[in-house]
């Protein structure tokens, strides 16, 4: 699951795997649906400040990047979305966080809570609107 889905960029580069890739765009942005849907991807709008329909299926990998500074600007828990996120991953998933780094460090001090193993490095992009990003 792609669970701050831009245009479907993540999903379109998983294309030629033998997987599929549920796109959630935020309310916010629910025109760039139509962009993801014209790509030939699957996809939803949803506000992750609620919890997210899962029934009957979880997810093996999720993808968030910039979710946690977008769910911080709207003033929702960070906590509460983690948990969403555990609830939502298969045993032994793996979630992907790209993010600022302030926003990372917090997070990081939270995963032993809800026993998920860490493996953290940095990207310095050359040219893009953050001058660090972590991924978890």
């Amino acid at each position: 699951m792609d669970m701050s889905a831009n245009l479907g960029g993540f999903a379109a580069s998983l294309k030629k795997k033998n997987v599929w890739v549920m796109n959630v765009v935020p309310f916010t942005e629910s025109g760039k649906l139509k962009i993801i849907y014209d790509r030939g991807l699957m996809g939803t709008t949803h506000d992750w400040c609620e919890s997210f329909s899962t029934y009957p299926r979880t997810y093996d990998l999720l993808h968030a990047w910039l979710l946690f500074s977008e769910i911080e600007k709207q003033g929702c828990s960070l906590e509460d979305l983690l948990i969403e996120m555990d609830r939502i991953l298969r045993p032994y998933g793996y979630a992907i966080i790209r993010d600022k780094v302030d926003v990372v460090t917090y997070i990081k001090k939270l995963l032993p809570a809800l026993r998920w193993d860490d493996w953290t490095f940095e990207m310095r992009p050359k040219k893009d609107a953050l001058t660090k990003i972590y991924i978890i």
